[in-house]
């Protein structure tokens, strides 16, 4: 069974740090995408970033380009985002999922069917 636990969140200010954590488990390693969502109150839930499991590949929201950076240890079965300079507006409950496919869908949350319990990220200004 897939098991995701995210970790990491908090509070910060804007133009800080925050380093989230996912734990994974038991995921496929072909054909199968990692990635980070987010949702904020009254918004859809949204594609933050995502990564295959056994390529080097990365995909990125527009809003966050240059400043969250995904990254995958499978040794360890660890997906962290990085994200730096942060705006109010990446306040928001972060997930980590697992099992989507292709690539060139990353972003649909409709394709991922494991998901983390999430953990909020807060920014202010």
């Amino acid at each position: 069974a897939v098991e995701l636990v995210e970790s990491g969140g908090g509070s910060v200010q804007a133009g800080g740090s925050l380093r989230l954590s996912c734990s994974a488990q038991g995921y496929n390693y072909k054909n199968t995408l990692l990635a980070w969502f987010r949702q904020a109150p009254g918004s859809e839930r949204e594609g933050v970033a995502a990564t295959p499991v056994t390529e080097h590949d990365t995909y990125y929201a527009d809003s966050v380009k240059g400043r969250f950076t995904i990254s995958l240890d499978n040794s360890e079965g660890m997906l962290y985002l990085q994200m730096n300079s942060l705006k109010p507006e990446d306040t928001a409950m972060y997930y980590c999922a697992a099992h989507g496919w292709p690539p060139s869908m990353w972003s649909s949350p409709r394709l991922y069917p494991h998901w983390g319990q999430g953990t909020q990220v807060t920014v202010s200004s």
